[in-house]
């Protein structure tokens, strides 16, 4: 299903969520259409949708994109590499956005249930976004530029 409206939740979500973590200057970026594969940016956090609607979302940043994100998550620790704490900070960030998207999903009348975030560190890999054509988003904070991936069956 390759609706626009399902977009709204999860930028909903990023402007609610992100500020409370310490992320100032949320914009909405592009918005496309991707096809068959995602190419991985360098982390990738894959969560899924159930309930009242089926697909998942897959998050797609820089390494260093995501290392910047757990620094300011972590009230400015300096952070060298994607290790354990890092890796956890990027989780945790994804699964408050999508709770909150699936929160958000309530006022369309759909119940949303997430599965826990999958975090997959390396670059160059392709994923299966759900479905063949899915919504690419991207989320500027600050600086920093977050994709997110939406596909929903």
């Amino acid at each position: 299903m390759l609706d626009v409206k399902m977009v709204n939740p999860f930028i909903e979500a990023i402007m609610n969520i992100m500020p409370q973590l310490g992320f100032q200057s949320i914009t909405k970026g592009n918005l496309s259409i991707g096809d068959q594969f995602m190419t991985s940016k360098g982390v990738t956090v894959l969560v899924g949708l159930t309930g009242g609607m089926r697909g998942n979302v897959a998050y797609n940043i820089t390494e260093d994109t995501a290392k910047k994100m757990a620094s300011i998550m972590m009230m400015g620790m300096p952070v060298a590499e994607m290790d354990e704490m890092a890796q956890s900070a990027i989780s945790e960030l994804t699964n408050m956005v999508t709770g909150n998207a699936a929160t958000n999903f309530e006022k369309y009348g759909l119940r949303v249930d997430i599965s826990p975030p999958a975090l997959v560190v390396g670059s160059d890999f392709k994923s299966k976004v759900s479905c063949n054509k899915f919504l690419v988003v991207e989320m500027i904070v600050g600086s920093l530029v977050l994709e997110l991936n939406i596909g929903i069956l």
